[in-house]
């Protein structure tokens, strides 16, 4: 593990946490799955791209979908 992939692994993290959090307290779905994956998700991945494109990803997806 690269020193760039812990630290994207720690934005993203922590931006899941505030999504995770969002998501728990308004009571929204998309949010809080987000949340929960950008949390997760960087334990999986080891190339420092693949990070980078899903972490976005998942950080864009609760604007363009909401139930």
């Amino acid at each position: 593990m690269t020193t760039s992939a812990l630290l994207w692994g720690l934005l993203f993290g922590s931006v899941g946490f505030g999504f995770f959090w969002y998501g728990k307290k308004q009571r929204a779905v998309v949010p809080l799955v987000c949340g929960l994956a950008l949390m997760i998700f960087p334990y999986f991945i080891s190339n420092t791209i693949l990070l980078v494109l899903i972490g976005g990803a998942l950080m864009a997806l609760p604007y363009f979908v909401s139930f």
